[in-house]
């Protein structure tokens, strides 16, 4: 994703650029429409999404003076860019299902259940999931793995799935932000001209400070929330251990993904691999024949354990299972194509400028324009490249390194896309931690998403304050500005 290069304002033909009215219009098009929509009528995204690109493709061809052809083309460019999260999103329902059939995610919850009690489980699973985020630099790999099984273990503890969710989802964007394997953090680095761990250091402090506060309250929650459930425990475990063989082997496709990912292969590759894994591991140890065993990849799991609830856990959809998330993930990259092509979202951070009057407030307004970017293009790769290269030189203007560029957006661009249903982050993680749960949305967990609040919120107060900027560096660069 690193050679993705957005347009920039200087990027647009004069005669079709439009102004910051003309570019205001689809957006507040798309908060009606999603407002009104979903907000208001309760319909799943997909609806809202539609209304969406119609009204912006039309705009596009009528206002701003595009063909069809080039309609086309912007909303293909937002597919384009967002393929490699489409491809994962098909490979993680098909490896979620083979796990389960191996055994891999049955295991997890087995053994999880006997280690961890009620009151430490919520910080135990966000420091956990940071931990293994950042070994593998993939937040949507941990939370599609890892992940499903702590949904499980926390049924059996008396944890409910939304305050799972959300330590799962904050540890998983917390460790995947410091990890120099991580896709985002290296594109980050690459769009504001920053060595990698250059970037990597100038983030440590505030998300250290943000994940902090976020395990503290996960704890108080644990105390304060969540009551002891031996009994829910043993409904859990008994069914599990009689209905699949559970040993050493079932973790195989967990070391083969993961030690692929540690070694720095792609999500993609290291996913696949595990499927096989999976796969193999089923027909090994669980005495499934080969053929079910990949019609499990395809259709998902049903299995009859004897317990409605460990049943419901580890009902799985397979590949087959992926479309109503994989649609909504399309329309929104198609929407979010239509509006980077056209210019709304380059237009809009061009006259972010003109509302900036100090470091301190530019380094704030870059994170809000990452995060207003999130809302509209639906991808975290666009929330950081389009503020990360629209603002560069600003930041020159106002004596910031190029790391203070790069840390504000991924603080507030990287860990902000799920607190937007749409958004592709927020679809992922919801379709693989409440797969059965008709028409779920993010806002389901959004309330305990607490990494995602707290990270701009501590960029904003650090760039208010600013403590670990160099104020030298800043007050002569403002002065600079000034005097021209």
């Amino acid at each position: 994703m690193s050679d993705y290069a957005p347009l920039t304002y200087e990027d647009l033909d004069e005669e079709r650029r439009p102004s910051l009215r003309e570019a205001l219009v689809p957006v507040l098009a798309v908060v009606a429409a999603l407002g009104v929509g979903s907000g208001y009528l309760g319909l799943a995204p997909h609806a809202p999404l539609l209304w969406s690109i119609a009204f912006t493709g039309l705009f596009a061809r009528y206002r701003l003076g595009y063909d069809w052809d080039g309609v086309y083309d912007a909303a293909a460019a937002g597919l384009r860019m967002g393929l490699q999260a489409i491809l994962i999103l098909f490979v993680i329902y098909g490896l979620i299902a083979t796990w389960t059939s191996a055994g891999t995610i049955p295991g997890l919850m087995y053994y999880g259940l006997g280690v961890l009690s009620p009151t430490v489980f919520l910080p135990a699973t966000a420091v956990l999931s940071a931990v293994v985020a950042f070994a593998i630099g993939s937040s949507w790999t941990t939370v599609g793995t890892l992940g499903v099984a702590f949904v499980g273990i926390g049924s059996g503890l008396g944890v409910s799935a939304p305050m799972t969710a959300g330590a799962i989802v904050s540890g998983a964007y917390a460790g995947d932000k410091q990890s120099p394997l991580s896709d985002t953090t290296n594109l980050a680095a690459a769009v504001t001209n920053s060595g990698l761990y250059d970037h990597i250091s100038a983030m440590r402090a505030g998300t250290a400070l943000a994940f902090g506060l976020a395990v503290l309250a996960y704890a108080v929650l644990g105390v304060v929330a969540v009551s002891d459930s031996g009994a829910s425990v043993a409904a859990i475990s008994d069914p599990l251990a009689e209905a699949y063989a559970l040993g050493p082997v079932v973790f195989l496709p967990l070391v083969v993904t993961f030690g692929l990912a540690i070694r720095g292969y792609p999500p993609l590759p290291a996913l696949v691999a595990g499927v096989f894994a999976g796969a193999l591991v089923t027909v090994a140890a669980q005495g499934v024949s080969f053929t079910a065993a990949w019609d499990v990849f395809l259709n998902g799991t049903s299995p009859e354990t004897g317990s409605d609830l460990v049943n419901g856990l580890l009902s799985t959809g397979g590949i087959s299972g992926s479309a109503w998330t994989i649609a909504v993930v399309v329309a929104a990259l198609a929407l979010g194509g239509l509006l980077e092509r056209t210019g709304v979202l380059a237009t809009l951070a061009h006259h972010l400028t003109a509302a900036v009057w100090s470091p301190g407030s530019l380094v704030a307004g870059t994170g809000l324009a990452a995060m207003a970017t999130n809302a509209f293009s639906a991808q975290q790769y666009v929330s950081i490249v389009v503020p990360g290269m629209s603002l560069r030189s600003l930041y020159e203007e106002y004596g910031l390194d190029e790391t203070d560029l790069s840390r504000a957006v991924e603080a507030a661009g990287t860990p902000t896309g799920p607190l937007f249903p749409w958004h592709a982050g927020a679809v992922y993680m919801t379709g693989v931690l409440f797969p059965n749960t008709a028409g779920a949305t993010s806002w389901l967990w959004l309330p305990f998403y607490f990494f995602g609040f707290l990270s701009p919120l501590v960029l904003f107060a650090m760039a208010a304050t600013g403590h670990g900027y160099d104020r030298t560096r800043q007050e002569a660069g403002a002065a600079a500005v000034a005097d021209d």
